[in-house]
């Protein structure tokens, strides 16, 4: 596994694990449809592209014309 998988299944856990910390305390109501599911569905797909290697966002970039790569 590379370094970026590794970042974005790290990064995706923890939008997730602070979505439910936030809401279990009581600081945040997800029952109720708000934003923080879009913060949510924002923290999933971090964590699934990260073991899985689909991405939507990707795949639109690239159709875009967006070049992959690191172009240091």
């Amino acid at each position: 596994m590379t370094v970026e998988r590794f970042v974005r299944i790290i990064a995706g856990f923890f939008i997730m694990l602070s979505l439910t910390l936030a809401h279990f305390s009581g600081s945040v109501d997800m029952t109720q449809i708000s934003w923080m599911w879009f913060t949510a569905f924002v923290g999933f797909n971090l964590f699934q592209s990260g073991l899985t290697r689909f991405c939507p966002l990707d795949i639109m970039l690239k159709k875009a014309g967006v070049k992959s790569g690191c172009g240091l």
